[in-house]
């Protein structure tokens, strides 16, 4: 039997997020064997067959095991730093960027290593709602079309300078592999495609 493939999603929170916008990474965690698996009276066989593992980490500009607060008072524990090898370029196939308060600020360095990951093939960058202020912050959206909350878009385009929103006209788009969206849009067929483009 061939070996499963495995599928590593970095979630990137450098400081408080939105919960709403961290929840959608659970689309992922529903496309892995593991949660497949619970369900094999709805799902074929085969599609449970080509399901991969989904391996999904909590990266952040704290220390590893740190409470990261999010909205509605929760908090998460960080389960990465992003100078941790694991989460290293290469490592990931996607770093999903929930939106935190866009006037918040976020370390050089973190931001360089947003950039590595950017630059290195078989990543995807996916910017949830204001999460593309981190994008925008490192420099990822010049040159590139791209969406984030419809009210911002000036904003957005007064910010970060060569930037393309289409914004108020769709709800997320894709250019090379940055993904962004108004607010956590993608619907699930979106991210089913990108784990199979990716894998």
């Amino acid at each position: 039997m061939p070996k499963r493939p495995v599928f590593r999603i970095g979630v990137f929170a450098p400081t408080t997020v939105q919960l709403l916008d961290l929840a959608g990474v659970d689309i992922f965690h529903m496309a892995s064997h593991a949660y497949l698996a619970l369900l094999t009276d709805l799902v074929p066989a085969s599609l449970l067959a080509l399901a991969p593992d989904v391996e999904i980490m909590y990266i952040s500009q704290v220390p590893p095991g740190s409470l990261l607060p999010l909205t509605a008072d929760m908090k998460i524990v960080t389960t990465h730093h992003y100078t941790d090898a694991a989460v290293a370029p290469g490592r990931l196939n996607v770093v999903y960027i929930p939106g935190p308060d866009p006037a918040m600020t976020w370390d050089a360095d973190a931001k360089a290593w947003l950039v590595r990951q950017a630059e290195t093939e078989g990543v995807d960058i996916l910017s949830i709602c204001t999460g593309i202020f981190v994008c925008g912050d490192a420099g990822l959206l010049r040159g590139r079309k791209a969406s984030g909350p419809r009210g911002l878009q000036r904003v957005i385009k007064k910010k970060f300078d060569g930037v393309e929103l289409v914004g108020e006209e769709y709800r997320w788009v894709k250019d090379g592999n940055l993904w962004s969206s108004g607010k956590f849009s993608f619907s699930s067929t979106t991210l089913l495609d990108a784990i199979r483009f990716s894998v």
